[in-house]
């Protein structure tokens, strides 16, 4: 059989910037056996496969593939699905429209995604969680968090001396490390052997997320019409397929309520600007909301812009 796919760049406003996605959108004829291989000959870090609703309230149902596997939850697939559904025409945007809300149907539970329009087409797409957030501790601490990646026990931590490693999740989990700066984040690199001792035998996660705040000077060089970061992350994962992610909305989402939960007020609204992929030769702005109520994170959004890259055909093997 032959099936059309598309690639995009999500969390990005320009071509070859963010993470590229592929997206098959209509894969009820594709064998569950072959959607894993395809999504490794593809070797991007996700590829999302469309279905129709389950449900009487989903827009549609995807399923999201890494080269390693399926995985229940991912943001720049969520993102960049609901951004190719208006885009494309399958979900109708009226023109005097401001917004469409997608329900895209995941194995952790509908995902409400809020697709901005200007003029009927799509200019970005922000996600809200379905998962409550949840955390565990860390009890390695900075140093064994430093030998994961490589760096000093000093570089753990922000410089202000606020926030430790904790895993955290928003429906994915992860390894949450904060790093002093970023010329710490940029000289990290993942140790796995270092990784496997300390992480043990059944960590809450394996996936590590760095997260520093932004170098004042970012913002004109990488963006030129963006404003300044607050937040500067990287993310690695090689036992899913993917040494470093350009840009992982489903972390970015689990930091969303490790800050939500440390802001220190009991009710509110914070938003953050997310770059990643810099060091890749990637960039990637990833926006962050949080809102607070009674002290802990109730309700964490992440968006961004994407971009159309290129459509193809794949002819797959019968049975």
């Amino acid at each position: 059989m032959r099936t059309r796919y598309h690639t995009l760049d999500v969390f990005t406003d320009r071509l070859f910037g963010g993470n590229p996605l592929a997206v098959f959108p209509e894969a009820t004829g594709i064998p569950d056996a072959l959607l894993g291989p395809i999504a490794r000959e593809l070797n991007l870090s996700e590829t999302v496969f469309v279905y129709p609703p389950r449900s009487p309230g989903g827009t549609r149902r995807v399923r999201i593939f890494t080269p390693g596997g399926e995985v229940p939850f991912a943001g720049h697939p969520t993102v960049g699905a609901a951004w190719f559904l208006v885009a494309s025409g399958a979900v109708s945007a009226p023109s005097d429209a401001g917004a469409v809300e997608v329900v895209l149907e995941e194995e952790v539970g509908p995902v409400a995604v809020t697709v901005a329009l200007r003029d009927g087409a799509p200019r970005s797409a922000r996600l809200t969680t379905a998962a409550a957030h949840r955390e565990w501790p860390f009890p390695a601490g900075a140093e064994g968090a430093a030998a994961i990646l490589e760096l000093d026990p000093g570089d753990i931590g922000w410089a202000d001396g606020a926030h430790e490693p904790v895993f955290a999740s928003a429906g994915l989990p992860f390894l949450i490390v904060p790093v002093r700066d970023a010329a710490a984040l940029a000289r990290a690199r993942l140790d796995e052997a270092a990784r496997r001792t300390v992480l043990g035998a059944a960590p809450p996660a394996t996936m590590v997320y760095l997260v520093t705040p932004a170098p004042e000077t970012d913002g004109p060089g990488e963006w030129p019409a963006l404003p300044p970061a607050d937040l500067r992350t990287r993310m690695f994962a090689p036992e899913i397929g993917v040494s470093e992610d350009p840009a992982t909305g489903s972390a970015c989402a689990a930091l969303g309520g490790y800050l939500g939960s440390r802001l220190g007020v009991a009710d509110g609204e914070a938003l953050w600007r997310v770059d990643q992929g810099v060091e890749m030769g990637r960039p990637s702005r990833l926006e962050l909301d949080v809102q607070v109520s009674g002290g802990g994170p109730v309700r964490v959004r992440v968006g961004g812009a994407c971009v159309a890259v290129a459509r193809a055909e794949i002819d797959l093997p019968d049975g």
